[in-house]
């Protein structure tokens, strides 16, 4: 299987790169009422995008506003009396309506998946009129926090979260749990954990579960982030589950990306061959208190002479490595002192922003490959010869390789 997906997902890719070149006669059919925003991709524009996309005579932010204008004349009225509801909360900074909100966007419901991009673009078109203001800066901060299990990440957020709520400054935390394999339910035990934070009113904690996804980050993650934002939240902290060489996503979708290891992390070569420390523009030894202090200062000596050995991410900003403890307090103001200074850093340079313009992208075709993959899952050729030759690959009959090739020519010689 692992091949199948890996094929289909190349067969999606050079599909999409192929329609570009496609003569202008050619005519793409309209999408109904009823579908999935997303699946504009492989069957059509929506009207709620149609302003976003080359080939319409109209500006970009004056076609934004027409097209979210029919759509929403397209809507009914209980779901038009929703979405005003929910966008005047959030934007009021209500909890609840943020809840509801990232509710909305983590459906699986083709309808609600409508409404949920709808009230996405009315914040995203309200946070670029805060950033306007602000000179063109972002006015939040996303930091993502990751690490192994054990390393003390709920603790650390309860601490740093309640320091800065305690400087006037509101914090959300988008904590991510495992899902079981088996049952696919979730425990959500870093609201428990955060006890004091979650009952302070100037912090809003929000779990959710993997649902499957690799590295714990859900494709909602990101439009989580921006409802955060939308709702006034200035600082958003992003936990995710472990650490492994393929959990960079997110990484791709925060400004700074913080990795936390326990003093017993292993050595200096154990933290190259992880692969995330890569990513890590800020390193934290926690739990460096009592009779662990010795152990955390050496592996922070080591990790320190580990990010020499690495490339640099950027111009501006040289990976840091520091010791904290949540226990006793001890090192938690430093920490925050280097996230900001590598905030002004990256600011000062540009590079804060360029990121974010280069996420926005990765995260486009991140979903993008994955309604790829679901719209191959669902053409009726795939499905109809999926299941013998499924098999036929179980008997030996047929390699993984060439049952993929066969599946990838059904998809592709039958129109859909």
């Amino acid at each position: 299987m692992p091949q199948i997906c890996h094929k289909m997902r190349r067969l999606g890719f050079s599909l999409l790169h192929r329609s570009s070149s496609l003569p202008p006669s050619f005519s793409v059919p309209s999408v109904t009422r009823t579908c999935c925003l997303h699946r504009v991709v492989l069957s059509g524009l929506h009207p709620c995008y149609q302003g976003c996309l080359p080939g319409h005579s109209y500006q970009h932010r004056s076609g934004m506003s027409t097209a979210l204008r029919q759509h929403i004349q397209d809507l009914s009225g209980p779901e038009q009396r929703l979405l005003n509801k929910l966008y005047e909360g959030l934007i009021g900074e209500q909890r609840a309506s943020l809840a509801e909100s990232i509710t909305l966007v983590e459906t699986q419901h083709p309808r609600k998946k409508e409404l949920a991009q709808v009230l996405l673009q009315r914040v995203l078109a309200y946070r670029r009129e805060q950033e306007s203001r602000n000179g063109g800066k972002p006015v939040a901060f996303r930091v993502g926090l990751s690490g192994p299990p054990g390393a003390g990440k709920s603790s650390f957020i309860e601490v740093v979260g309640k320091m800065l709520t305690g400087r006037g400054h509101k914090v959300s935390v988008l904590a991510v749990d495992p899902s079981s394999c088996t049952t696919g339910g979730s425990l959500m035990g870093d609201k428990t954990r955060m006890t004091e934070l979650s009952r302070d009113m100037n912090a809003f904690i929000r779990p959710s579960p993997t649902s499957g996804t690799l590295g714990g980050v859900t494709r909602t993650t990101n439009e989580a982030i921006v409802l955060c934002e939308g709702a006034g939240y200035n600082i958003v902290l992003v936990e995710t589950v472990g650490v492994g060489q393929s959990e960079f996503a997110v990484a791709d979708m925060v400004d700074m990306f913080v990795l936390l290891i326990p003093p017993a992390g292993g050595d200096e070569l154990q933290g190259i061959k992880r692969g995330i420390i890569e990513r890590a523009d800020l390193v934290v030894v926690t739990k460096s208190d009592g009779d662990l202090v010795v152990p955390a200062r050496r592996i922070q000596a080591e990790y320190t002479s580990a990010l020499k050995l690495l490339r640099r991410q950027s111009k501006s900003w040289n990976p840091k490595v520091v010791r904290a403890s949540s226990h006793t307090f001890e090192g938690i103001p430093e920490v925050w002192a280097k996230m900001e200074s590598y905030r002004d850093a990256m600011l000062a340079s540009g590079e804060l922003q360029g990121r974010r313009r280069a996420q926005q992208k990765v995260w486009m075709w991140s979903l993008i490959q994955e309604n790829v993959l679901q719209h191959f899952q669902n053409h009726p050729s795939v499905r109809d010869a999926l299941p013998h030759l499924e098999e036929r690959v179980t008997k030996g009959a047929i390699s993984p390789g060439l049952a993929a090739d066969l599946l990838l020519k059904a998809f592709s010689s039958s129109p859909s």
